[in-house]
């Protein structure tokens, strides 16, 4: 895993060879943080990581100024892999849990700023998460939420979606809880 720009910019971690996750291209997400940075949504701000896998997304938020970082991931060597790089890095911005994400989401009451989601592409629930997370005490009016998906999936339809964004095979929709509902 390589954490692309920022204050851990260019540091490589390597990834256990066991692990089942499927880590967001840098390409991907490269474009992404570019267009997070452009629009004022990294630094200072309070971030959720859900399905967190490598933490590969926890570690750019972490490298570009966000304030804090929760990290959700439930497989065991994910989150020790989490672990382990926070342990390297010394960095006390990230908060990494392992734990079951839907119970997560379901049990939210303190509200972030940014919520990422990449959640496995074939998980039996994939469709019913963004709308969970719009709709949970994770979000606030004004918070960014992005789902990242593969081109099966189109959430426009959902209140507070704007924009579609794709990076080869990565998609990813960004939703905007309104400032007045």
């Amino acid at each position: 895993m390589r954490i692309i720009r920022g204050k851990y910019g260019r540091r490589r971690f390597d990834v256990p060879k066991n692990i089942t996750a499927r880590p967001t291209t840098d390409f991907a997400r490269e474009n992404l943080f570019n267009v997070l940075e452009n629009n004022d949504e990294i630094e200072g701000k309070s971030v959720c990581d859900l399905f967190a896998g490598t933490g590969a997304i926890s570690w750019e938020f972490v490298s570009r100024g966000a304030a804090s970082v929760t990290s959700v991931e439930q497989a065991p060597v994910q989150s020790a892999f989490i672990r382990s790089v926070k342990e390297k890095l010394g960095d006390k911005t990230l908060r990494p849990l392992r734990g079951d994400v839907f119970r997560f989401i379901e049990r939210a009451d303190s509200p972030f700023d940014v919520v990422f989601a990449d959640p496995p592409y074939d998980h039996p629930r994939f469709a019913e998460i963004p709308g969970l997370i719009l709709g949970s005490g994770l979000v606030k009016p004004g918070t960014l939420v992005i789902v990242e998906h593969s081109k099966n999936h189109d959430f426009s339809a959902l209140p507070g979606f704007f924009r579609h964004l794709v990076y080869g095979s990565v998609n990813f929709s960004l939703f905007r809880k309104p400032e007045t509902e």
